[in-house]
């Protein structure tokens, strides 16, 4: 029987960026997931659970911040990787003291990307 290939969750508002993201790792031969809000992403996460999410930190209503919180409460065992357009060091700091596995500023290369979700889900 045929491994089932990793389910990777992406939450970023940018409807451009969930695209972009979702043909690099379907093309990458990975499962993908896309949403556009952070609260849309925590209403499936407790239906099924993602072998990794990619989670962009700024978004209305429910920031990534939020969702990586709540996601360290309830699904402790997920990895995050953290995409922004806004990077500072006080984010940085905060996404990766919060568990993030990887901490990447937009835009991002789709080489980059990719080992980082590699590396969060091995």
């Amino acid at each position: 029987m045929p491994k089932k290939p990793p389910l990777i969750a992406v939450v970023d508002d940018d409807p451009f960026v969930r695209k972009a993201f979702e043909r690099l790792l379907l093309s990458a031969g990975l499962s993908v997931e896309a949403f556009a809000s952070g609260a849309e992403f925590l209403r499936s996460a407790d239906d099924h659970e993602p072998d990794c999410v990619v989670l962009d930190l700024h978004m209305p209503d429910v920031s990534g911040f939020d969702v990586q919180s709540r996601l360290a409460h309830a699904h402790a065992c997920v990895p995050v990787v953290v995409i922004t357009g806004h990077d500072t060091p006080e984010s940085r700091s905060r996404a990766l003291c919060g568990g993030a596995k990887a901490y990447l500023s937009k835009p991002v290369d789709d080489e980059t990307l990719l080992k980082a979700i590699n590396g969060a889900i091995a």
